[in-house]
């Protein structure tokens, strides 16, 4: 079983950046895809970032629009967002989850490890 913890998260103004991190623990996370998710109050989790489990491969929610980056570390058992150009409407909790196989998976049910999330708060 893999378990992951978020960091990196905090207070930034419209136009800043920050850089979410994924340290996974236990089984190695190499072979399996992670994806990136958020959920602001009052809404429902939504997908932002997937990359499989090599890293060669990854794909964006619609909404990133080239702002956000996701890479992974396998060496490290690390994964990360970049998010450069935030916006307010980006301010959510931000989670990291390990899916069930290496692919890109963009579905919440496709993940059976989450962690626990980081605040993004993106505000003048």
């Amino acid at each position: 079983q893999v378990q992951v913890v978020e960091s990196g998260g905090g207070l930034v103004q419209p136009g800043g950046s920050l850089r979410l991190s994924c340290a996974a623990s236990g089984r190695t996370f190499a072979g399996l895809g992670m994806g990136w998710f958020r959920q602001a109050p009052g809404n429902e989790r939504e997908f932002v970032a997937t990359i499989s489990g090599n890293g060669g491969l990854t794909s964006y929610a619609d909404f990133v629009a080239g702002r956000f980056t996701i890479s992974r570390d396998n060496a490290e058992n690390t994964g990360f967002l970049q998010m450069n150009s935030l916006k307010p409407e980006d301010t959510a909790v931000y989670y990291c989850a390990v899916g069930r196989g290496p692919g890109l998976r963009r579905a919440n049910s496709a993940y059976d490890t989450w962690g626990q999330g980081t605040q993004v708060t993106v505000s003048s």
